[in-house]
């Protein structure tokens, strides 16, 4: 970073903290779960532009979803990874020359030349306020730890009396993929200060939501801890989102206790190996679906992505139509947080479709007890209910590569005896059943979502 941005930087950062210097309580404990008390849905910047996504292609997202998105539930545009370097490039991780821009507290800035209205040391706080001009809420992603430039500079941490940046890190740990940070270690004085002051800053911004990387695999309690007490102490409501996975399940009572959300597993992508393997990951997780606290099947890969990303090419999504059907419907039937990863404007009726239907977003809201019938020999049925309006939801799936297989349940098995209404949620078409049974014949990769009211 050029020096003679120093000075702006901290002026601008003083202007803000002056602007927000009304305190605000703490929030008590597990007050966060009423944050999120159905699955957050929005729109995530990594799928189609990596590292690099600039200002105006944010604002360009954020349009579209308030005009086509807002009134089905769509609310959160989110600025994923490396937002605060000014030379980053898809696929270019860990470069030998990344300029950071970071603020004397080692709390990293937006790279102006990506978002210029960051100028001034102004941060995110008027792109936050064009997105809540839309009636949408904003969110960033962040790496776990302390800035290294922060350590090798014994940057101050805002809130202490003498600690430095190199006095509350340890080389441990240190993410393998993104060398950005250090893992801070949390029973050092500052640890703590160096968390708050960066979610004091994020506060100020207007920050709604916010995705942490490499907290899960290992699992990091401690920072977790760390991060949690700082959002309750910082006086806004940020939803947490700890990533990515695979989220061992010995720690599922901590982080339904510590985060709104958490990677099931790695980067899902637009290839049906992906799909497969987040549908086997998930059945431990079913009984974890809870108001507040969701278990995250990731972002989801359809429309066009890789725009500047980093799995191939710029690209509709690879997936079939059938695919496309078969994973939207498992990441609603399993009440997942849904952030789409395809650049919105570029989406087509097709994809719009898979979005608004209003069927399948009131099933997404208003469902409960999501269980897993079985996963067997490449079939796989998944139910829930509306007990709202007494309606029953049933998913069957076709996860075979090669045959096309009948797949069903006995609706005994869904509380219903003699016949039921079913509605086909995708085609909308209706039809009734005095059978013992429902099911239907499914391709290879295909699936069914269907609503059933009928006598329990």
């Amino acid at each position: 970073m050029k020096k003679t941005n120093l000075l702006t930087i901290a002026i601008g950062t003083f202007f803000i903290s002056v602007l927000s210097s009304a305190q605000t309580k703490p929030f008590q404990k597990e007050e966060f779960k009423q944050w999120a008390q159905t699955p957050p849905m929005g729109w995530n910047s990594w799928d189609c532009y990596g590292p690099t996504v600039e200002e105006h292609e944010v604002k360009a997202n954020a349009d579209y979803m308030a005009k086509e998105l807002k009134k089905f539930g769509w609310e959160y545009i989110v600025v994923d990874i490396r937002w605060f370097v000014e030379n980053d490039k898809a696929g270019g991780y860990n470069q030998t020359d990344p300029r950071y821009v970071i603020d004397q507290y080692g709390r990293y800035l937006p790279a102006v030349n990506r978002f210029p209205s960051a100028k001034d040391g102004k941060g995110f706080k008027p792109l936050a306020d064009y997105i809540h001009g839309k009636g949408l809420k904003f969110g960033i992603h962040i790496m776990r730890g302390i800035p290294k430039k922060a350590v090798e500079d014994k940057m101050p941490i805002k809130g202490t009396k003498g600690i430095t940046a190199d006095q509350i890190y340890t080389t441990a740990l240190q993410c393998e993929w993104l060398r950005d940070n250090y893992t801070i270690l949390a029973d050092k004085p500052g640890a703590q200060e160096y968390y708050n002051s960066i979610f004091e800053l994020y506060a100020q911004w207007g920050v709604d939501f916010i995705k942490i990387d490499d907290l899960s695999r290992p699992y990091h309690e401690g920072e977790i801890n760390l991060i949690r007490n700082a959002i309750d102490k910082c006086g806004r409501k940020i939803v947490l989102s700890t990533s990515p996975g695979e989220t061992p399940i010995s720690a599922a009572f901590h982080v339904t206790t510590h985060a709104n959300m958490w990677r099931m597993v790695d980067d899902v992508w637009d290839t049906w190996p992906h799909i497969t393997h987040l549908m086997d990951v998930a059945q431990k997780w079913y009984p974890y679906i809870a108001p507040g606290t969701w278990p995250d099947c990731d972002m989801i890969p359809l429309g066009r992505i890789s725009i500047r990303g980093e799995r191939g090419n710029d690209r509709m999504t690879r997936l079939t139509k059938d695919e496309q059907y078969t994973l939207i419907t498992f990441f609603n039937i399993f009440k997942s947080p849904l952030f789409f990863g395809g650049d919105l404007p570029s989406n087509d009726a097709f994809t719009l479709s898979l979005l608004t239907n209003k069927d399948v977003v009131k099933m997404h809201n208003e469902s409960k007890d999501v269980k897993q019938l079985f996963q067997k020999d490449g079939k796989i049925a998944v139910t829930s209910k509306n007990a709202k309006d007494g309606s029953v939801y049933l998913a069957l799936f076709n996860i075979s590569d090669k045959d096309t297989q009948k797949v069903t349940v006995n609706l005994s098995e869904l509380g219903i005896s003699g016949s039921a209404e079913v509605l086909n949620m995708w085609t909308g078409e209706k039809s009734k059943t005095t059978s013992k049974e429902i099911g239907t014949d499914l391709k290879p990769h295909s699936s069914v979502l269907y609503q059933l009211k009928g006598k329990k």
